[in-house]
């Protein structure tokens, strides 16, 4: 069956069954443009749209995005399908939209593997990569970090090992997308009916990335500013490619701001700065917020130079993010937060009396 190209399997039939009654069609969508879709059905390709019914109900992250499975109306081959349904998203990559909004940008869907790119050019960042491991932890897709142009770079050792400390649970594989062995690097990673997603900056080598996976240049390219080293925006869509291997690839426009959404925030944090969380349990208060409090076991850590200083103000400052995207959308974590901090000041303030 073609769907199974796209990676349909018994998990997606099951999930289509409550639809097989309404004249109604499975499809994936492959490409995703400003009014429009593409998708892939048990016919091919076609082109869509979303109902008016869906655009009515669809609340914020709600319409379909690149890898989403959906319902579709679709009465001849070659007609405009009208995209009716989407199924339950098994993962998805998501940020808080840009502006003062409080609303969620879900940027891909059903994605198995999330592969963030980095250069060890310009682009090279430890604080951005910890950011992109927390929103990969949200996502619920497994990530591996990609540390590309390797022939920029005078001591790949010390950078994949820089890498490692702050992920030390996860893949770190370092490469020039522009070389011959892309393809036995990655491919493996992205088994038949699997579905891997490049993220990155612009400029990370994200398109060269899956030109060399597809071994045709299907996507255009750019080199990075002489200026600044800063990458220009090349990919204009989301766009899913398949494999010779059998698995796909989702190329995605650079991404210049990731503001973090507030799903799932908590675990998340523990997952990207583990050694964090642990001393975490060992402070005098449950709701320690690790910056007055006394008998705080990380501040102790801290002057003891067991945790580096700068990841420290990286994981406060995520931390708070997380938690002011909770407050915007959720009233009930809006009024605990300020329950917390009122208990946590008259404990400062107990603390400093008795001092």
């Amino acid at each position: 069956m073609n769907l199974q190209l796209a990676g349909w399997n018994e998990s997606w039939a099951q999930y289509f069954h409550e639809f097989s009654g309404k004249e109604l069609k499975p499809a994936r969508v492959m490409a995703q443009y400003r009014h429009s879709y593409s998708l892939w059905t048990e016919s091919g390709e076609a082109e869509a749209e979303v109902a008016g019914a869906l655009l009515y109900r669809s609340g914020t992250g709600e319409l379909p995005v690149i890898g989403d499975w959906v319902a579709i109306r679709q009465y001849a081959q070659g007609d405009l399908a009208i995209i009716t349904n989407i199924l339950p998203r098994q993962t998805r990559f998501s940020r808080k939209a840009s502006g003062s909004a409080a609303e969620e940008q879900v940027i891909a869907a059903n994605i198995d593997l999330l592969l963030i790119v980095c250069g060890l050019d310009h682009d090279y960042n430890l604080r951005r990569l910890e950011r992109y491991l927390v929103a990969a932890s949200q996502s619920g897709a497994e990530p591996v970090i990609v540390l590309n142009k390797a022939d920029l770079c005078y001591d790949v050792e010390t950078r994949v090992a820089e890498v490692q400390a702050i992920a030390p649970d996860i893949a770190v594989i370092a490469m020039t997308a522009t070389s011959a062995n892309v393809a036995d690097r990655l491919l493996p990673l992205i088994t038949r009916g699997k579905t891997a997603s490049l993220v990155g900056s612009s400029g990370a080598g994200k398109s060269t990335i899956v030109n060399q996976l597809l071994d045709m240049a299907l996507q255009p390219t750019q080199p990075t500013r002489e200026s600044d080293g800063r990458g220009r925006h090349t990919t204009a869509h989301r766009e899913l490619f398949f494999l010779p291997n059998g698995g796909l690839i989702l190329d995605n426009p650079g991404i210049r701001e990731l503001q973090l959404w507030t799903d799932h925030g908590a675990q998340s944090i523990d997952q990207a700065f583990p050694e964090i969380e642990a001393l975490a349990e060992q402070c005098a208060f449950r709701d320690c917020s690790h910056n007055a409090e006394p008998d705080c076991a990380l501040q102790t850590a801290l002057t003891s130079g067991e945790i580096d200083e700068a990841r420290w103000r990286s994981y406060l400052k995520l931390r708070r993010e997380l938690r002011h995207a909770a407050t915007l959308v959720d009233e009930n974590f809006r009024r605990k937060e300020k329950e917390r901090w009122k208990k946590l000041c008259s404990a400062v303030k107990r603390n400093q009396k008795r001092k």
